[in-house]
């Protein structure tokens, strides 16, 4: 998290051609080629391409840039699985708990991009008050989210107590037994 980009000198492999860079990335993501066949490969396309001697790969490059794109490939795979189960989750969700759900996530990045912020010394007044600010829409949006559901869970049990009411007088039912049903519903004593 606390990993900058920085804006350097393009590398050896960000400079070749698209064909050869396109075959580097097969052969590094293919895993039957050991890094040294890999370089020796490429290499070769190299030359063939009359590129300069200057263009050519060394080890200690495609290592980095095999690390590189393995960090990618790692963070790509793992924002699949988490995709993955949380598809799953909101498929068994009902509506309200997906809610919650997001809120709980944007709750946790909050709380780790303040973490971050902290340690690596870049809490600006700028960051602060947008981070600030984000929480403070999300609590409101908690809230919000909260009264709705109430009222929603009010204005069903009152659909069911009238449903019961209406129910107990077509079947001839005392006002009392009625009486009881509706507290019932209501969750009176």
């Amino acid at each position: 998290m606390s990993e900058k980009l920085k804006r350097g000198r393009a590398s050896k492999v960000d400079l070749l051609p698209p064909n050869i860079k396109t075959q580097l990335a097969m052969m590094l993501r293919d895993k039957q080629f050991s890094q040294a066949e890999i370089l020796e490969e490429i290499n070769d396309l190299i030359r063939d391409c009359g590129l300069p001697e200057t263009a050519l790969l060394s080890k200690t490059g495609l290592n980095r840039y095999a690390s590189r794109m393995e960090k990618m490939g790692a963070k790509i795979r793992q924002s699949r699985e988490i995709a993955e189960i949380w598809t799953k989750q909101f498929g068994e969700a009902p509506q309200s708990d997906i809610g919650k759900m997001l809120m709980e996530i944007v709750k946790n990045i909050a709380f780790e991009t303040s973490l971050g912020m902290s340690e690596d010394g870049s809490a600006d007044p700028k960051s602060i008050a947008l981070l600030s600010a984000a929480v403070q829409r999300l609590e409101q949006a908690e809230s919000l989210s909260f009264k709705r559901e109430q009222a929603i869970r009010q204005e069903t049990i009152k659909r069911a107590a009238e449903a019961v009411e209406e129910a107990a007088k077509e079947t001839g039912a005392s006002m009392e037994d009625v009486t009881k049903m509706v507290k019932a519903v209501y969750g009176i004593e």
